[in-house]
């Protein structure tokens, strides 16, 4: 399986970071990775752990400004993409076609090409025109996962938090995650 892995610059690059561990521990997955320029800030920001880090954890990397990159084409065979987090701004140029940079062209070509498409959008309260773009979106095909707490699994730590939205995320792809708990009735 192959999956392109969007970290944009939307508060909440760990859960990026994360998947991308999670992702590294399972061989069968490939990872294509691209970090926009304001992921690259707010890692600086927010993160505690070096981006180079977190580039290491993928296969395949990518610079945003790398418009010729394989990944930018259809006749490269992916299973899809996921943005975690994902910006209004790269939101709104999903939503509307706006490829300026690799990681909104790379998801423009996962919805040309009917391949999934997974957002995890990051913005609190969200107005009009986030909401349009998310409907928009999901009317193109696109899975919204929008990283909300969860209460019923016992999840007491933020680690714990971000583990529930990556296995809600990974679902998308078939892919099982051991420390999401599902809800079992009781």
């Amino acid at each position: 399986m192959k999956i392109i892995i969007g970290i944009s610059g939307a508060t909440g690059v760990q859960m990026g970071a994360r998947l991308l561990e999670v992702l590294k521990s399972m061989p069968e997955v490939e990872t294509h990775l691209i970090v926009s320029k304001g992921a690259k800030l707010t890692f600086e920001k927010e993160a505690n752990q070096p981006l180079e880090e977190v580039i290491n954890l993928a296969d395949y990397s990518y610079d945003d400004s790398e418009l010729s990159a394989c990944i930018s084409s259809g006749s490269f065979r992916t299973d899809g993409m996921i943005v975690i987090p994902c910006s209004m701004k790269s939101l709104s140029g999903i939503a509307n076609g706006y490829a300026e940079n690799l990681l909104q062209r790379a998801a423009d070509v996962c919805l040309k090409e009917s391949r999934k498409v997974v957002l995890v959008p990051r913005e609190m309260p969200l107005g009009k025109i986030h909401l349009r773009n998310m409907l928009t979106c999901a009317e193109l095909g696109c899975s919204i996962i929008p990283p909300m707490l969860t209460f019923y699994s016992d999840y007491p730590t933020a680690e714990d938090q971000i583990d529930h939205v990556i296995g809600k995320v990974l679902m998308q792809f078939g892919i099982e995650y051991d420390r999401m708990k599902p809800w079992d009735g009781r």
